[in-house]
């Protein structure tokens, strides 16, 4: 199991350079935005604007801080409340509009041709396990997580990545996102450990 604390990210400009991110996890490692498999962070939105345009990407957004947002994706409109997963095309035109004031969310994006993501919110208790190159991401939104079994404590935005058939049970306090990170069937065997990160 990996553990990432929140105070250890750097913040970088957006691809766009509309506003700030800090990465928790990628792979492969030393990836970077053109060539990453599977990336997961955190978002400093102030202003609404239009979204990067991300190739061959796949994108699941979450509100974690802040009133929530419009996005119109490709000219449909949809209103995406705090902690209420929403997917979408990285290639799609994407333009975002706050509801009333800044926001943080969390991106997890995958390249669609090597990945699929899924992002569960979870309340109280969940069991967590990986498989042989899935990874399984926890990230208190709100409050904190334990993981019981490895008696490890995440505080809010802190993560955990469990891989290689790791399991686990989380106990929530708050809101926790827990992210599994699947690569897809392909002839060729994996090089590289999926659930490495950079």
């Amino acid at each position: 199991m990996k553990i990432m604390r929140s105070f250890e990210r750097v913040s970088t400009e957006w691809k766009n350079g509309g506003g700030i991110t800090r990465e928790v996890a990628s792979g492969p490692p030393g990836a970077s935005l053109d060539d990453f498999t599977w990336r997961v962070s955190l978002a400093d939105v102030a202003l609404g604007g239009p979204f990067s345009v991300f190739s061959g990407i796949d994108r699941i957004l979450a509100v974690v801080d802040g009133p929530g947002m419009t996005l119109v994706v490709d000219g449909v409109p949809h209103r995406v409340d705090p902690y209420e997963p929403f997917t979408f095309s990285g290639d799609a035109v994407t333009v975002g509009t706050l509801l009333g004031g800044p926001i943080v969310d969390l991106n997890v994006m995958v390249r669609r041709a090597k990945a699929t993501a899924q992002v569960r919110i979870v309340r109280d208790r969940a069991s967590m396990q990986s498989r042989r190159n899935v990874c399984v991401l926890a990230i208190p939104l709100t409050g904190s997580a334990v993981l019981q079994r490895a008696d490890v404590t995440l505080e809010r935005l802190d993560a955990a990545i469990l891989s290689d058939g790791e399991l686990d049970t989380l106990s929530v306090t708050g809101v926790t996102a827990v992210v599994t990170l699947t690569p897809r069937q392909t002839s060729q065997p994996l090089t590289t450990d999926f659930c490495s990160s950079g």
